[in-house]
Order: structure tokens, then sequence, then C-alpha cells
């Protein structure tokens, strides 16, 4: 059996998104892209939390960083500020902050 690295885990989830996502959006036509991007986006940030659940001992070191909900909320954050800078979608040539010639 073969074991995938850590970085195909993730390109394999992030690939399989992107193919529901425009999947969705091919199959009703009619659908307002944001929301499928919501519903996607709600659906990832459930399943994130859900894996994010603390392990119960007070002590743990690989827990300390979401072992509140405050500090998940704010590790998702600092996850979602990343990915979204990281983006090639991150900057558009329609941003109003844009300089114009």
């Amino acid at each position: 059996m073969s074991t995938k690295t850590e970085e195909q885990v993730f390109d394999s989830a992030f690939d399989k998104v992107v193919e529901m996502g425009n999947g969705q959006a091919d199959k009703d036509q009619d659908a307002d892209l944001w929301d499928i991007a919501d519903g996607m986006l709600a659906g990832a940030i459930q399943f994130w939390l859900y894996s994010r659940q603390p392990c119960g001992n007070p002590r743990c070191e690989d827990c300390a960083p979401i072992s509140t909900s405050a500090a998940r909320v704010t590790e998702l954050h600092r996850l979602t500020q990343a990915y979204a800078e990281e983006s090639e979608y991150y900057h558009s040539a329609s941003d109003s902050n844009v300089g114009r010639a």
C-alpha cells in the first residue's frame, strides 16, 4: 500500500473542491457562483473545525494551538489569510485599489 505525502493529500483535496465547485456551476447554470462558493466554504469550515478537536489532554503540546474555540478560530483566520494571499485570484485587475492610468 502506498503512503501519500502531506502535500499529495492537500493537493488532492484542493483539486477535488475546485472540481466540485466547477461541476456545481456547470450543472446549475442559474446558480449564483457566490452561493456555491459560500456553501463550499461553510462545509470546509465545518470539516476543518471537526478535524481540529483537541484530544482532551490539557498538557498536550500538539493540541495547545487549538485548545479553545477562540484559538481554533484564530488558527482558522491565520490559515484563511495565508491561503487567500497564495491564490492566483487574490489580486484582480478590477480591485478598487488598483491604480488606473
